[in-house]
């Protein structure tokens, strides 16, 4: 064998190391394990300090596991006049698609034009090359060229028909074609992130939840908290604390904090769902909804909701509403999801689409704009929210970051950590982690890797399988292939997915999977887009099962709260 390119996975494993948690003061203890203290770990890790975080369920199981898989270049914030954040924004794609190229990946967006005025190819086409030119360095950095976004064109009626020929084309005179970029897996992209964090001496401990600060005067000099699996309590020392648990941040303030005044975040339940059935067109398009953006200074007729394409499935969204029901209450009934359908076949008739089509909706929670009581037309956050709980409450070590979007995990997660630094008196140190690759991204060309892989292995794996691999693991794909060359029932898939037998294996050994909904929804592709079928579950389960000493009792037990995921109306 022949595993030039990639490196084993077994030589970068992630280990539960709750004991470590207690044996040592930290420079800095995160809490939440979403994308953003994902980032912030790995920033922290890159500038030496000593960093332990830790995550009440899962990582990547809150906001982060909810979302449309976009990585937004800002082209949105210019019909708001924001310039700078239109290239932050810019920057930050560039960076994922730099860093994590196995994860992340350009995605052409078509915008169908109609008429004149505002609708009109004119004034598209103004903002968009307007875009380009302000956005002319996005793809410094970016070694495959497959990852570059390339500039704006347009595309005149027929060739739109040609690829939407069920489009509405009364007034239509063509479209306009920019690129964003889109998440492969963004729980995976969670898990580089911690992964990375890990390889540079970080702890990393899910299932353990914050449950209190420790405090000496005005000073935060740890936390407790509470090991889930085996319920044993923990004093976690640390000389700084920044609190990263998303929607479920400031209500850690409010239960721990009673005198300090803690405000109340406006949260908006961000919402999409999949349906399994792609276009003909690999483009993403944006068709005009019901609803219109109070905040922008020049804009279209309407807001847009987009059918996007991943994977086999197609993403429909996304839908706002604000939502102040605790966190763990998120859900969208089939009233809504009706609603929801009702929009996009009144944007988009020809879709027709029903209920059952809709195979997986996502639902997460993210800091919102201010809203009357009542608004349809609803200001969106635009702003992770930093706290410095030194300046706000006369109390030190303790910073609070509740981020937006994904896009800008990386630069505000670098932020807080400077300010951290601060803290700690080590102002000079700074983390390139806009150009250093996280765990498995090392990647020049990721066709290449697919094919070298491909080739090298003897397992007769399917080309599909193998792109797979290394879509979610990257230059690690090669310690899964060599992981099933050693036991050959591990090369073996599970139902008619692409997903290896050895895959769950790892995931359990090496990935700090300890339920089944952490394998088949944040380790895999099982279960990310539609229910794999009972059958294929209970499969995955029996091989954790050996593994984690499940007798049948919990077996059936992990598989029903898999199954409660998807709606119930598709059960």
């Amino acid at each position: 064998m022949k595993w030039s390119v990639f490196t084993s996975i077994w030589k970068k494993t992630v280990q539960r190391a709750v004991t470590k948690l207690e044996d040592q003061e930290f420079d800095l203890v995160i809490i939440g394990g979403g994308i953003f203290a994902a980032c912030a770990a790995w920033d922290a890790s890159l500038r030496g300090l000593s960093v332990a975080i830790i995550e009440q369920e899962d990582f990547g199981s809150g906001s982060s596991a909810n979302s449309l898989k976009f990585i937004h270049g800002g082209i949105r914030y210019l019909q708001h006049g924001d310039i700078i954040r239109l290239k932050s924004s810019c920057r930050e794609r560039s960076a994922m698609l730099r860093i994590a190229p196995h994860l992340v990946s350009p995605l052409p967006v078509l915008i169908p034009t109609y008429g004149h005025g505002k609708s009109g190819k004119l004034f598209l086409g103004i903002g968009m090359y307007l875009y380009d030119l302000l956005t002319l360095g996005r793809n410094r950095g970016i070694r495959d060229s497959e990852r570059h976004i390339p500039l704006t064109r347009f595309l005149n009626k027929k060739e739109v028909l040609l690829e939407y020929p069920d489009l509405d084309s009364n007034g239509l005179t063509g479209a306009a074609l920019f690129s964003d970029a889109q998440m492969y897996n963004p729980l995976r992209l969670v898990l580089s992130f911690v992964k990375s964090a890990v390889d540079r001496g970080a702890v990393a401990a899910n299932y353990v939840a914050a449950e209190n600060f420790i405090r000496d005067g005005r000073r935060i000099v740890g936390v407790q908290a509470r090991d889930r699996m085996t319920n044993k309590q923990l004093n976690i020392k640390a000389r700084t604390v920044l609190n990263a648990a998303g929607p479920w941040s400031d209500r850690l303030l409010q239960q721990t904090m009673p005198d300090i005044e803690v405000q109340k975040n406006v949260y908006s339940r961000d919402a999409c769902f999949l349906i399994k059935r792609r276009f003909s067109s690999p483009r993403a398009i944006a068709v005009q909804a019901q609803t219109k953006d109070p905040d922008a200074l020049l804009s279209r007729p309407a807001r847009h909701l987009f059918l996007v394409p991943w994977r086999e499935y197609t993403l429909v969204g996304v839908w706002h509403v604000i939502y102040d029901k605790h966190p763990e209450q998120v859900d969208v009934d089939k009233e809504e999801i009706q609603s929801f359908i009702d929009e996009i076949n009144w944007a988009y008739p020809s879709l027709k689409l029903m209920t059952k089509d809709v195979c997986m909706w996502n639902a997460g929670l993210v800091p919102f704009g201010d809203n009357d009581e009542g608004a349809k037309n609803l200001s969106y956050g635009k702003r992770s929210h930093f706290i410095d709980h030194k300046i706000e409450d006369d109390l030190d070590n303790l910073v609070t970051l509740i981020g937006v979007r994904y896009t800008t995990a990386r630069g505000d997660s670098a932020k807080a950590i400077n300010l951290i630094c601060k803290k700690l008196g080590l102002k000079g140190r700074v983390a390139k982690t806009d150009s250093i690759s996280v765990a498995g991204g090392d990647i020049a060309d990721f066709e290449s890797t697919v094919h070298k892989l491909y080739e090298e292995q003897a397992l007769n794996l399917s080309e599909d399988c193998v792109r797979a691999l290394v879509h979610n693991y990257g230059t690690e794909a090669g310690g899964i292939v060599a992981l099933a060359q050693q036991d050959k029932p591990l090369a073996a898939t599970l139902g008619d997915t692409q997903v290896l037998k050895a895959e769950v294996v790892n995931a359990v050994k090496n990935e700090l999977a300890y339920n089944l909904t952490d394998v088949v929804f944040r380790r895999t592709d099982l279960a990310s887009g539609s229910n794999p079928g009972k059958s294929v579950l209970k499969e995955c389960a029996e091989i954790m099962s050996g593994l984690l000493n499940w007798d049948e009792q919990e077996i059936n037990k992990q598989v029903d709260k898999v199954l409660q995921r998807f709606p119930a109306w598709n059960l």
